[in-house]
C-alpha cells in the first residue's frame, strides 16, 4: 500500500473523505486479494468484469410506494371524518401532509427504479484498459437528466483512494467508507475522472485483487465464486423495471477482446 493514514493526499483533489491513496497499477500490492462476498460477473486470461451495485438493498424504497399509497388514502379518510369546525383549522396542514405524500412517490420511484440493473467495471488485462459503466445522477436535483455514461481509459491512468466519512443520526454515529477509483491526466496528479469501485464491501481488498489481475493474470488469484449475469434479477417487480447493462457495441466488443 503506498499511502497512509499520516500521509497527505498525492491526488489534486483528493476524493471526498479521503483517508489514503492505494498503490499504484504498476506497484506490488500489500493486502490480500479479495471480493468479500461478491464474484467476478466474467473472469478469464483477457478481461475481468466486477459488478458495482448502486444500492446495498435494491427495491426497498420502490416497495415503499404502496404503504404511501395507503398511507395517504388512511390520512385523507381520517381527515374527512373529523369534526367540520375542526377539519376547516387544519386544511392548511392536509394539503401540505397531501403535496409531501404524492411528491414522495415520484421520487421513490425514480430512486429505485431509474439506475441500471448493475453498474460494472472491465478490466481488459490484454490491452491494459477500464471500462466504466457508469451512472450519472444528482439524488436531490429532481429536474436534472440522469443517464448512463460509459467511459474508458488506459489502465496506467487509474489510482485508487479510500474513504471515509462519519455522519450523526438520531440513532448514533454512521460511519460509511469504501475505494474511489480516481482518473488521472497522464503524466500528472490531476484527476480528470473519478467513480465508485466499492462501498461498505472488500474495499482495498478489491483493489489488490483488480491489481494483482491486471498484473499477473487470473492464475494468480484464488478461484472466483460461480458468475452472475447482472440482467438475471428474477421475478421481483422492483428490479425487473431498471433498465438492462446494455454496452455500446464497439465498446462491448473492445472490452472483451483482445487486441
Amino acid at each position: 500500500m503506498s499511502g497512509g493514514l499520516m500521509s497527505r493526499p498525492k491526488l489534486v483533489p483528493p476524493c471526498s473523505g479521503w483517508q489514503e491513496d492505494l498503490s499504484c497499477p504498476d506497484e506490488m500490492v500489500t493486502v490480500i486479494p479479495a471480493l468479500g462476498f461478491n464474484a467476478p460477473n466474467h473472469q478469464d486470461d483477457i478481461y475481468l468484469e466486477l459488478p458495482r451495485a448502486s444500492a446495498l438493498a435494491r427495491g426497498l424504497v420502490f416497495w415503499s410506494i404502496p404503504v404511501i399509497c395507503i398511507s395517504l388514502a388512511e390520512y385523507f379518510w381520517f381527515f374527512l371524518s373529523i369534526d367540520h369546525s375542526v377539519r376547516a383549522k387544519g386544511w392548511g396542514t392536509f394539503i401540505f401532509t397531501v403535496s409531501m405524500m404524492v411528491l414522495a412517490i415520484p421520487i421513490c420511484w425514480r430512486f429505485d427504479v431509474s439506475p441500471p440493473r448493475d453498474q460494472p467495471l472491465r478490466f481488459n488485462r490484454a490491452r491494459q484498459r477500464l471500462y466504466a459503466y457508469n451512472f450519472k445522477c444528482s439524488w436531490w436535483n429532481l429536474f436534472e437528466r440522469w443517464r448512463v455514461e460509459q467511459v474508458a481509459y488506459d489502465w496506467s491512468q487509474v489510482r485508487a483512494e479510500r474513504w471515509l466519512k462519519r455522519g450523526a443520526t438520531t440513532h448514533g454515529v454512521v460511519i460509511k467508507g469504501g475505494v474511489e477509483l480516481s482518473i488521472v491526466k497522464p503524466g500528472t496528479n490531476e484527476v480528470i475522472d473519478r467513480f465508485p469501485l466499492t462501498t461498505m464491501g472488500a474495499d482495498q481488498h478489491a483493489w489488490a485483487y483488480i491489481c494483482t489481475y491486471m498484473q499477473q493474470g487470473p492464475d494468480a488469484l484464488p478461484p472466483p465464486g460461480p458468475p452472475k449475469d447482472h440482467n438475471d434479477v428474477g421475478i421481483n417487480i422492483a428490479l425487473l423495471l431498471p433498465p438492462k447493462v446494455e454496452w455500446p457495441a464497439d465498446m462491448d466488443r473492445e472490452s472483451r477482446t483482445a487486441p
